[in-house]
């Protein structure tokens, strides 16, 4: 949810309020992209559950996010108004942002809206695209400014400081027990992150105010890691994590992941990372 997709939801919510109606977010689950990317999606930015708390804060009075599939991919622009738009949500009123296609192979746009709306029962407004530093926002912007480790760029796309989150699951025992680094793990579960490497974070969800730390996106290949996985250690924190939801933070990039040789040079290094995260957390 960057700022072009806020600007569309202030709208929703202005038009909701005047004509005493429901403010109503249409998506799909996964994304159209996901879905046709064959095997290489593009990095998630937002889990359902991080899209679902955002849009309950914004206001939104209720989200319809039908799984994206053949028969959805398939319909026609006509199809996806009348069973979609006027059947299934019974829209008064449509504002769709400055990009959106819909319908097989994307046919459909503001001038068929427009013509179906007329028709159909509901009015249709097209929300403009919004600009911060001269660069129109989009997804695949802020994508871009995440992959180069650009946070703060990205934190002005979005409007806010970026954060991934998720469960806090078992681990190895690694972290804790052979290296004096316990971390708080949160699987990605498929998700193509979009940073990777070594941050120094902010920790939410731990107590009233967010707590310093060091972070890991990768497969933690020293100790034959496979999958990706986001680990989190908290300085100064001791207590028991297992099942809370967390959203972390990165405020800055270390660096790569990289392999060691053993325990003891890894263990050297996240020492350097800790340290200069407490640095880098203490003067931001």
């Amino acid at each position: 949810m960057h700022v072009g997709h806020q600007e569309v939801l202030g709208r929703v919510l202005k038009a909701a309020r005047e004509r005493d109606l429901a403010a109503v977010v249409f998506s799909f689950e996964p994304s159209p992209k996901e879905f046709m990317a064959a095997g290489r999606p593009p990095p998630r930015l937002m889990t359902l559950r991080e899209k679902c708390a955002a849009l309950s804060a914004a206001g939104v009075d209720a989200l319809h996010c039908p799984p994206f599939n053949d028969a959805i991919r398939t319909l026609s622009p006509d199809a996806f108004m009348r069973e979609l738009l006027a059947g299934l949500l019974k829209a008064r009123h449509v504002i769709q942002g400055p990009d959106f296609r819909f319908g097989y192979k994307r046919r459909g746009g503001m001038d068929e809206l427009a013509a179906a709306g007329r028709q159909l029962g509901f009015s249709v407004e097209q929300a403009p695209p919004v600009r911060v530093g001269g660069e129109r926002v989009s997804s695949t912007g802020v994508r871009q400014a995440l992959a180069d480790s650009s946070l703060d760029h990205a934190a002005r796309l979005l409007g806010r400081r970026y954060c991934m989150g998720g469960r806090v699951i078992h681990g190895l025992n690694i972290g804790a027990a052979k290296l004096g680094y316990p971390t708080a793990n949160i699987p990605l579960k498929g998700r193509v992150s979009p940073l990777d490497g070594i941050f120094a974070v902010r920790v939410h969800g731990v107590a009233a105010e967010p707590l310093g730390g060091v972070a890991s996106i990768g497969c933690r290949p020293t100790v034959g890691g496979a999958e990706k996985i986001l680990e989190a250690h908290i300085f100064d924190f001791s207590g028991d994590l297992y099942g809370h939801f967390l959203d972390i933070e990165p405020v800055a990039k270390l660096r790569d992941e990289a392999r060691f040789r053993n325990l003891d040079e890894l263990r050297a290094q996240m020492d350097r990372d800790a340290l200069q995260a407490r640095q880098l957390l203490g003067a931001a």
